[in-house]
């Protein structure tokens, strides 16, 4: 069981009921008032022939809708579509999420997803109801409004860092998708919050849909955590950040529907990419409830379930990172990859210009492990050489690892190297790409958290029932 798109007029009984849950899943437009709001806006309901309902905010901004002011349609988790999808449209989301458009335009894009422009721009505007551009523009926008509302920036410094190409185009932008001016957005986020802006720090809210097992993911992050790269203290999470235009740190702490998140970022143009990591990171736009009914109904895993809902399924701030941390990991214990790790971080990591705390070092750059692993990495003389031949290929470009790429392409490259086999594949599509529908059935920890439960028998047919639930699943069951 996926996620399935919902027709009309169940979109409009999710209307109708405001029904939280749906929230990013769709849009809603009022044909009457011109304005496009969130499932759950608490606005009375209009009248059914007066609704109009679209896949993306985009959608809704090409038809010549505005978002709502009160409900701020923008602000909720995103489709967990996105996470479950790996099609072109899926792919290219979650690309275009990421700031590739801002960056390298559609013919990046489209080069990234390995299709013409001409024929991702018909898959994108056939089934999300606009383009690339589009969805960029909404994209832009979103991370134009962040920053209006939680920083102190002038508007023109905003309209850059948001990846705008003209302050006119930023001007215009605000007022076509907003229905007022910058210092309109600005002067209501000061009414609602008297909180003041921190300098050189943007502070923001990343919701999620509940349940959400907050401590969980945490934990698990803990325990791989790499010190100056990662902390974990008193339950907030902290890392450095490798960013396109720059670096940075982060900081989050879970609260009440949603998590907490401050940015220290060198270079503003890197505030979408960044939360849109970070929420790749934690998860935040799964569909918890889809993923508890499905493994709740095996008897083995309803007790799991019912101990621990929603759990989340780590992701990732950065590919390269987590492709070492796998070939490092295989076979060793969590603690001896992190010991592993923090030993090649201290050899080869790059230092912050400006430390924040105990986060002082970025994770090392593919180029500098290639360059001086085999003098540093630990390990059988195997691995070594696999970690060092992956990394030279991830330097080089000729390995490309990101969010876009397609899965089964993806693991074909990794197994093509010496030294990786299906586990280390599985494992990057998890974080890396997010995979929901992973089983490492080698895992040795997934197995002894099978037996526990009485999963004795053949795992993998037992796990065709959990699709496309089974990374959720092997979470489970490492924790079992």
């Amino acid at each position: 069981m996926g996620v399935v798109r919902i027709d009309d007029e169940q979109s409009y009984r999710a209307s109708a009921s405001r029904d939280a849950r749906f929230d990013g899943q769709f849009i809603v437009a009022v044909r009457t008032t011109g304005i496009y709001c969130r499932p759950s806006c608490p606005a009375i309901t209009p009248k059914r022939h007066n609704m109009r309902f679209f896949p993306t905010a985009a959608a809704a901004q090409q038809a010549g809708f505005r978002a709502c002011r009160r409900c701020l349609p923008d602000s909720v988790p995103g489709s967990p579509e996105w996470n479950l999808r790996a099609d072109l449209a899926g792919r290219a989301m979650r690309l275009i999420g990421d700031g590739v458009v801002e960056r390298e335009g559609v013919p990046g894009l489209a080069s990234r997803v390995g299709y013409s422009e001409r024929h991702l721009t018909r898959v994108l505007t056939e089934e999300l109801g606009a383009g690339p551009l589009a969805l960029a523009r909404a994209h832009r926008a979103h991370s134009a409004r962040l920053l209006i509302e939680t920083t102190d920036l002038g508007f023109a410094d905003i309209a850059f860092a948001a990846g705008f190409a003209s302050v006119r185009q930023f001007n215009d932008t605000i007022r076509a998708v907003f229905a007022t001016t910058p210092s309109g957005l600005r002067l209501a986020a000061r009414r609602r919050s008297r909180a003041a802006a921190t300098p050189g720090k943007v502070t923001l809210r990343l919701p999620y849909r509940p349940p959400y097992d907050a401590a969980g993911i945490v934990a698990f992050l803990a325990a791989r955590a790499i010190p100056g790269v990662e902390s974990v203290v008193d339950g907030e999470y902290a890392r450095t950040l490798r960013l396109p235009h720059g670096t940075g740190t982060a900081r989050v702490r879970p609260a009440d529907g949603h998590l907490d998140a401050t940015l220290g970022l060198t270079d503003l143009r890197d505030l979408g990419s960044a939360v849109s990591r970070l929420r790749r990171l934690f998860d935040l736009d799964a569909d918890p409830k889809a993923v508890d009914e499905v493994l709740g109904a095996d008897p083995a895993l309803a007790p799991l379930v019912a101990a621990v809902p929603g759990i989340r399924l780590p992701g990732s701030v950065d590919a390269a990172e987590i492709v070492t941390r796998a070939l490092i990991g295989q076979q060793i214990t969590v603690a001896a990859a992190r010991t592993a790790l923090g030993s090649l971080t201290t050899a080869l990591g790059e230092p912050l210009a400006e430390p924040d705390g105990s986060l002082t070092t970025l994770f090392p750059s593919p180029a500098a492990i290639a360059e001086h692993g085999a003098r540093t990495v630990r390990g059988p003389r195997r691995r070594v050489e696999t970690v060092v031949a992956v990394n030279a290929a991830l330097a080089s470009g000729e390995l490309a690892v990101h969010v876009g790429a397609d899965a089964a392409e993806l693991s074909a490259a990794l197994r093509g190297f010496a030294g990786v086999g299906p586990w280390t594949s599985g494992y990057v599509a998890m974080r890396v790409l997010g995979d929901p529908d992973v089983l490492l059935e080698t895992d040795v920890a997934l197995r002894k958290g099978a037996a526990a439960v009485g999963l004795t028998g053949d795992l993998t047919g037992r796990a065709a029932a959990w699709r496309p639930w089974r990374s959720y699943a092997g979470l489970h069951l490492w924790r079992a």
